[in-house]
C-alpha cells in the first residue's frame, strides 16, 4: 500500500555497510519501522542518512505491507529544518535521550494524533529557545498526559508519592518515594519552561530524573532499559 504521512524519527540503526533501519512515530500510522537501502551511498541523495537524525520531522512517501515487518521509504521531505538541535551539544544530547524515551514508551502501530501534535510543537520549541536544563523533566511529565498516567496531584498535603498507584498518600509503603523525594517530585510537576533554571538544584534535578524514570517503569514494559540517561548529568552543570 502506497502511503504518505508526517513522521518523527525516534532511532536510526546502521544495517550492514550502507543501509539504515529507522524507527518513526508517524501521524497517521503510529509506530513504524522502515528499511532505508543505501542511506550512506553518495548516489542516494533522496534518502540520505542525514535526514534521519533524532527527532527529525519528515514527510514520508512509503510502502506499507502491514505485515508486522519492515516497511520501505520511497521518498522523504524535510518538514522542519532545525536550527540548533543538531548543532548545540546540550540540545542534541537531550534529543538522544528524549528519542530513546519515546522509542521505549510508544508501542502501538496505532495513530495518536494528539500526541503527535504535542511532539511537533515541543521539539520546535526546544529548537527555537535557549537550552532549558529542566526541559526533559517537563517533557516526560507532559508525556504522561497522553499515555494516560499523569500523576493525581489533587491531594496537596500528603507526605509521600506512590508511583505504583500514581498518586500522593499519607501512608508510606516500601515502593513510595520518601518525604524528600516526594518534595522534589512535586517540584517537577510545577516546572514551567518560561523559568530556565527553575527551583531545582543540580542534585535535585538528578534525583528528580531518577524518580521520573522510576514512575514510568510501572506502566511501560522494559522502560528501565534507557541507556542514554548516562549522558544527561553533564548537561546540568
Amino acid at each position: 500500500m502506497q502511503i504518505k504521512t508526517v513522521a518523527i524519527v525516534l532511532s536510526a540503526t546502521r544495517y550492514q555497510e550502507k543501509s539504515l533501519i529507522v524507527k518513526c512515530f508517524t501521524k497517521s500510522y503510529g509506530l513504524r519501522t522502515y528499511f532505508v537501502r543505501n542511506a550512506f551511498s553518495t548516489k542516494n541523495k533522496n534518502l540520505n542518512s542525514a535526514y534521519f537524525q533524532s527527532l527529525s520531522q519528515l514527510m514520508l512517501d512509503a510502502i506499507h505491507k502491514n505485515k508486522g515487518a519492515l516497511e520501505y521509504i520511497n521518498e522523504i521531505k524535510l518538514l522542519h529544518a532545525y536550527k540548533t538541535l543538531s548543532f548545540d551539544f546540550y540540545k542534541s544530547s537531550m534529543c538522544i535521550f528524549l528519542a530513546e524515551v519515546l522509542a521505549t514508551s510508544i508501542k502501538e502501530e496505532e495513530p495518536n494524533e494528539k500526541l503527535f501534535m504535542f511532539l511537533e510543537t515541543a521539539f520546535v520549541w526546544l529548537d527555537e529557545h535557549e537550552f532549558n536544563v529542566n526541559y526533559h523533566l517537563w517533557f516526560m511529565l507532559q508525556l504522561t498526559k497522553y499515555f494516560g498516567f499523569y500523576p493525581d496531584d489533587s491531594d496537596q498535603d500528603s507526605l509521600y508519592f506512590n508511583p505504583n498507584e500514581g498518586g500522593f498518600t499519607m501512608q508510606f509503603t516500601p515502593n513510595c518515594f520518601n518525604e524528600d523525594e516526594t518534595l522534589i517530585f512535586r517540584s517537577i510537576l510545577k516546572i514551567q519552561l518560561s523559568n530556565e533554571k527553575g527551583f531545582l538544584t543540580n542534585t535535585e534535578r538528578t534525583i528528580g530524573l531518577k524518580l521520573t524514570l522510576r514512575y514510568f517503569e510501572t506502566p511501560i514494559v522494559n522502560f528501565n532499559q534507557i541507556k542514554s540517561i548516562e549522558i544527561l548529568p553533564a548537561l546540568f552543570q
